[in-house]
């Protein structure tokens, strides 16, 4: 029965973790002769996009930030990819972001092929971010066909693997993401990427001490069966068990399974879900000067073009 009981709160709990999906799709690389001074990829949140022939792409999220990046030398595309995070639905999250990765790093590849001189953006929301993190961590520490001096900047909403030593920018938050930090960071980029995360939001505001979440968010980002994308899968569940024996062990675990513990998760969520917080970047206000995320974000691209 215990048994049955986790794997029913996991699963919850991989739901909350996965709630948001990024976009993917290939965009064409610029003519020749046309080669911006800034190529801005963004890759939107879970059903803000779709591959699905009757479902068309919306805006999204990041639209606050590419709608304000207008001129000559700036090109922004969407990346366009499953944007799913149930089974039902096609992919799972594990695949849908390895998608939307994939198509990100595809599109970088073009351009950076086609126009030498052009500097890179990265941008994401949700799962989106998710995606665009990670990225951004193979391009930091040398594992990507993308050069590290080619990113001017990375810009993260509400990422599922924030760590709490990333660059925040607005009032401080707890925890991790809901999918625990990347192992590495950011490397070489660091000092070029930027998060947002609202107070009160789960996916990118874990407790370090909530071990079923942080459990099940491993599970949800690593969902990809038979993909060799998570080599840190291991390494990245073995962090969250020496946090469980330091705080406890398995009694502490069994003690966020008890039926109170679990009543109390099941409080936590209907609150979480009610209040919208995952969605108030649109006004969520980050500095004295009233910038949200997507104004905030603008400006900084805008100045490294």
């Amino acid at each position: 029965m215990r048994l049955k009981k986790l794997s029913a709160i996991v699963a919850a709990c991989a739901a909350t973790a996965t709630g948001m999906l990024v976009s993917g799709a290939v965009a064409q690389a610029s003519p020749a002769g046309d080669c911006p001074s800034l190529y801005v990829v963004a890759v939107p949140g879970t059903w803000e996009t779709s591959t699905k022939a009757d479902k068309q792409p919306t805006p999204g999220m990041l639209a606050q930030v590419t709608d304000r990046l207008g001129g000559a030398n700036i090109r922004s595309d969407y990346v366009t990819y499953a944007a799913t995070a149930f089974p039902w639905e096609g992919d799972v999250y594990g695949a849908s972001k390895k998608q939307a990765t994939d198509n990100a790093r595809g599109m970088l590849e073009a351009m950076q092929q086609r126009c030498a001189g052009t500097r890179f953006a990265i941008i994401g929301y949700s799962q989106g971010a998710d995606a665009a993190g990670d990225l951004a961590s193979e391009i930091g520490t040398g594992t990507s066909t993308i050069r590290p001096e080619k990113i001017a900047g990375v810009g993260l909403l509400s990422d599922p693997r924030r760590s709490e030593t990333d660059a925040l920018i607005g009032p401080r938050v707890s925890g991790n993401g809901a999918g625990g930090p990347r192992l590495g960071g950011f490397g070489w980029i660091s000092d070029r990427t930027v998060t947002f995360c609202a107070p009160g939001d789960l996916y990118c505001s874990t407790e370090r001490t909530d071990f079923v979440t942080r459990l099940a968010g491993a599970a949800a980002v690593n969902s990809d069966p038979g993909s060799s994308d998570s080599p840190n899968y291991v390494p990245e569940v073995g962090a969250i068990w020496q946090d469980l024996l330091g705080a406890g062990g398995i009694p502490t675990l069994q003690n966020q399974l008890s039926e109170q513990a679990n009543g109390q998760r099941v409080d936590q969520l209907e609150q979480f879900y009610g209040s919208g917080v995952h969605q108030s970047y649109w006004h969520y206000t980050v500095d004295a000067a009233g910038n949200t995320p997507g104004t905030w974000l603008a400006g900084w691209l805008r100045a490294k073009a």
